[in-house]
């Protein structure tokens, strides 16, 4: 099912409900009950409670966009790394050189089209990507230069392996989500205690309380869902993107 398509289900879901359960207690009331009653202590808590359940949403919505943010930075950081060698081994002989540029190119077009949807269906980079890797970093570093031109190159290529393989386990500790279970415990807990406010003011069943209760109660599913397509940075709608890869190995196909 389409995330977009999970989105307006929920948030139609959530309306429905808000809206059912005011039109049921508006007529099992009792027929003595004044809306314009409601104590100032319960709208003090309410207002609260919406304060504080606000910061909440935003410090959660902070934390998956900087999650999201850092994993493409790792993917930038590990293509750049690779063009680097691929661009750095000109230097070197031309046998040396075509195997070199052939290891990253096969390493590159894994990624981008195993292990990419690897992560994306499992939340686990690829064994084969780790063994590319490590072919790369033996091509790298079992040559032995023959002149000074090419002893000055050597040092930065190894450098540039290492960045890659560095690069490569921050991505691979960022296909998880990020979002601890207790937290989405709270996050869901507060969104249901900050919608069950509403009743608590004693809303009546005109439409423009009703419309207000349904967008008020629309905005907190829209939230938990961006929440929820961030948390996962490269498996869901918003996602890190392979662009990297390609613009730098355009002979790359994704």
């Amino acid at each position: 099912m389409p995330e977009w398509l999970v989105l307006v289900l929920a948030m139609v879901a959530v309306c429905a409900v808000v809206v059912t359960i005011t039109l049921v207690r508006h007529k099992t009331a009792a027929v003595d009950e004044d809306p314009n009653e409601t104590p100032d202590v319960i709208e003090y808590m309410t207002m609260w409670i919406g304060v504080v359940y606000a910061i909440v949403l935003g410090l959660a919505i902070a934390g998956v966009w900087e999650a999201r943010s850092a994993a493409q930075d790792h993917v930038q950081a590990e293509a750049q790394a690779l063009h680097e060698i691929s661009e750095r081994v000109q230097v070197y002989p031309a046998d040396v050189r075509d195997r070199i540029r052939a290891d990253v190119n096969a390493y590159v077009g894994h990624v981008v089209t195993v292990e990419w949807k690897e992560m994306s269906d499992h939340d686990r980079t690829t064994e084969r990507g780790a063994e590319l890797l490590d072919r790369i970093r033996t091509d790298v570093t079992s040559y032995q230069p023959k002149s000074d031109f090419e002893a000055q190159a050597y040092q930065p290529l190894v450098d540039q392996v290492a960045a890659v393989d560095q690069a490569r386990n921050a991505r691979a500790d960022s296909v998880s989500p990020t979002m601890p279970g207790v937290v989405w415990f709270g996050l869901l807990g507060g969104g249901v205690i900050t919608i069950g406010m509403i009743f608590a003011l004693q809303i009546r069943r005109t439409p423009r309380e009703l419309i207000l209760a349904a967008l008020f109660s629309s905005l907190i599913a829209f939230l938990l869902f961006l929440i929820w397509d961030f948390d996962a940075p490269y498996s869901r709608g918003i996602t890190a993107s392979a662009e990297p890869f390609l613009s730098l190995f355009p002979g790359i196909k994704g």
